[in-house]
C-alpha cells in the first residue's frame, strides 16, 4: 500500500461531510416547551447540534470538495486531445523555365485538412496520430489529391522522463486533498471542544446564580435579624451598616452572575444554532449533571503515543512534508537537459480524386523519420534556484514536523497536569466549603449570644460564598479539562461517538 493509501486510512473525514455523526450520537432529541422558547440540552445533544447546524462548520465543509477538484485538474494533463486544422492557399506568381529561360505565369490554389489525436503518458511519452488530405490545382499541372496517415511517438529520455516526475503534480494534489481533510478534522474537533466548554461554562454560570441567590437570602435574613435586635435594643445602630452592606454586595454579585449567564447563553446558542434563523431568544435548560467521579490519569505514555498518531494538525504537517518531497523530485529532474527521441511513420496515397487518394494508401509508399532532439539552458540558473528552494522548503517542513510533535507532547502533558490539578481541587474545595459552613455556623452561634458582631458574620458568609463557588468551579473545570485533554490527543470526535468513515 502506498503512502497515500495509508494516509487515507488514517484520515476518515469524508463521511462526516456526507453523513454527519454516526450512531454514537443519535438524532437530536432537543425538547422545547409549547412556545418554543426553552431548549433542554444535554452535552451530547450540544455536540450533535454543533455538527449538524453550526454555520462555521458548514462553510469549512466545502473546502475539501474544492481542493479535491485539483486532482482532476492535474490528471487532465493526461487526457487525450483531439485537434483539427483547415488551410486554404491561393497563389499567382511568375516563374522562369530553367531549360529555355523564358518566363511564364503560374496560378494555383491548395486546400489542406488535418485531423488527429494526441495523448501524453505518465512515462513522458507523447503519441500523436494524424490523418491529412490535401488538394492542389494549378494551370501548369493537373489536379492532385494527396492522402496521408501517420503516427508520431516522442519519448523524453532525461528531463520529463518517468511517472515519478510526470505524476508528481497529481500526487501533490492528492496530498493536498488529504491535508484539507485533516484541516477540517482539526477545525471540527476545536469547534466541538469550544461548544462543550461553552456548555459547561453555562452550567457554571447557572450554578453560581443559585449560590448567589441562596447567599442573598441568607444575607437578607441576617439583615432582618440584625435590624430586629437593634429595634429591641440588643444591638447598637452601627451593626446595621455591615448587614445592609452584605445584602448590597450579594445583590451586586447576583446582577453580575445573571449578566454572565446571559452572555454564555448567547454564545452557546450561536454555536448550536438550533433554529433555521438566527434566534437568540430561546432559553436553555442544561440537562447533564456536571458532577462525576474524578479519576487520576495513569496512562500518560499511551496518551502521548495516541496523540502522535491522531493529532490532525500533526498529520497535516506530515502530509505537507510529502508534498515537499515530491517537489524536490520535480526540481531535481529540472536540472537535467532536455533530450527527446522521436520517430514518425506515415503512409501516403496520390490520386486525382479524393476517394482515390485514400485507396492508394495501401500502395508501396511510406515515410519514416527518427532522431534525437537536445536542448539545455546555458547556466540553468532558474532550475538550480528552484531546486535549492525546494530542498530548503523540504528541510523546513521536516523541522516543522519535529517541532510540532514536541508541541503535541507538551500539549498532552500540560492537559494531564491541569486535569490532575482540578481533580485534586475538587476534594480540597469540598473540604474548604465544609469547614467554612462550620465556621459560619459557629460565628452565628456566637452572634446569637452576643459574642460576635454582624461584620464577622458577614465575613464568614462571604468566605462560605467564595468556597461554594470555588467548589462548583472545580467540578466544572474538571469537565473542561477532560475536553481539553481529548482535544490535545486528537481523539475528541471518537470519544464523543462520532465515527468518521473512510
Amino acid at each position: 500500500m502506498n503512502a497515500i493509501g495509508l494516509t487515507r486510512l488514517l484520515l476518515p473525514v469524508l463521511a462526516l461531510l456526507l453523513t454527519g455523526p454516526a450512531s454514537g450520537l443519535a438524532q437530536s432529541d432537543v425538547s422545547a416547551d409549547p412556545t418554543g422558547t426553552m431548549l433542554k440540552l444535554s452535552v451530547e445533544e450540544v455536540a450533535l447540534l454543533v455538527l449538524q447546524n453550526n454555520r462555521d462548520l458548514q462553510v469549512r465543509r466545502l473546502t475539501p470538495v474544492i481542493v479535491g477538484t485539483f486532482e482532476q485538474i492535474e490528471r487532465g494533463a493526461f487526457d487525450p486531445e483531439v485537434f483539427a486544422e483547415l488551410e486554404y492557399a491561393k497563389e499567382r506568381a511568375t516563374e522562369t523555365a530553367r531549360a529555355t529561360g523564358t518566363q511564364f505565369d503560374v496560378e494555383g490554389n491548395e486546400a489542406t485538412a488535418i485531423a488527429g489525436i494526441r495523448k501524453f503518458l505518465p512515462t513522458g511519452t507523447t503519441i500523436e496520430g494524424t490523418v491529412e488530405q490535401s488538394r492542389s490545382i494549378s494551370n501548369r499541372a493537373p489536379e492532385q489529391q494527396v492522402a496521408k496517415v501517420g503516427i508520431t511517438v516522442t519519448q523524453a529520455l532525461l528531463q520529463g522522463f518517468g511517472p515519478a516526475v510526470n505524476l508528481a503534480a497529481v500526487r501533490q494534489a492528492e496530498f493536498g486533498t488529504v491535508a484539507s481533510h485533516y484541516e477540517l478534522r482539526a477545525f471540527t474537533e476545536a469547534l466541538l471542544a469550544e461548544a462543550e466548554t461553552a456548555y459547561w461554562n453555562f452550567v457554571l454560570a447557572k450554578e453560581q446564580i443559585a449560590i448567589f441567590e441562596s447567599s442573598l437570602a441568607v444575607a437578607r435574613q441576617q439583615r432582618d435579624e440584625t435590624e430586629l435586635r437593634i429595634e429591641v435594643g440588643l444591638l447598637p445602630e452601627v451593626e446595621a451598616a455591615a448587614a445592609r452592606a452584605e445584602v448590597a454586595l450579594r445583590e451586586q454579585g447576583l446582577i453580575d452572575a445573571r449578566s454572565l449567564l446571559e452572555d454564555r447563553r448567547l454564545r452557546l446558542l450561536r454555536l448550536v444554532n438550533p433554529g433555521p434563523e438566527d434566534s437568540f431568544e430561546a432559553q436553555i435548560h442544561a440537562a447533564t449533571e456536571p458532577r462525576m467521579k474524578p479519576v487520576p490519569v495513569q496512562d500518560l505514555g499511551e496518551r502521548l503515543q495516541l496523540a502522535a498518531k491522531m493529532r490532525p494538525d500533526l498529520n497535516e504537517a506530515r502530509t505537507q512534508l510529502e508534498q515537499q518531497r515530491l517537489e524536490t523530485v520535480v526540481t531535481r529532474n529540472g536540472l537535467l537537459p532536455r533530450l527527446d527521441f522521436f520517430v514518425a511513420l506515415g503512409k501516403t496515397g496520390y490520386a486525382d480524386s479524393f476517394s482515390g487518394s485514400f485507396r492508394e494508401l495501401d500502395g508501396n509508399t511510406y515515410d519514416l523519420l527518427a532522431g534525437l532532439r537536445l536542448s539545455r539552458a546555458l547556466g540553468n540558473r532558474a532550475a538550480e534556484a528552484r531546486h535549492v528552494a525546494a530542498k530548503a522548503t523540504r528541510q523546513q517542513a521536516q523541522e516543522a514536523v519535529s517541532n510540532l510533535l514536541q508541541l503535541v507532547r507538551l500539549d498532552v502533558c500540560l492537559a494531564v497536569n491541569e486535569l490532575e490539578r482540578v481533580r485534586q481541587q475538587i476534594g480540597a474545595s469540598a473540604a474548604t466549603r465544609a469547614l467554612q459552613e462550620e465556621t459560619l455556623a459557629a460565628e452565628k452561634e456566637r452572634f446569637d449570644v452576643g459574642a460576635s458582631t454582624t461584620l464577622l458574620v458577614s465575613q464568614a458568609q462571604r468566605d462560605l460564598l467564595a468556597s461554594q463557588i470555588a467548589e462548583v468551579e472545580a467540578i466544572v473545570n474538571y469537565r473542561i479539562a477532560m475536553v481539553n485533554l481529548f482535544l490535545s490527543e486528537g481523539t475528541l470526535l471518537e470519544r464523543r461517538g462520532v465515527r468518521l468513515g473512510s
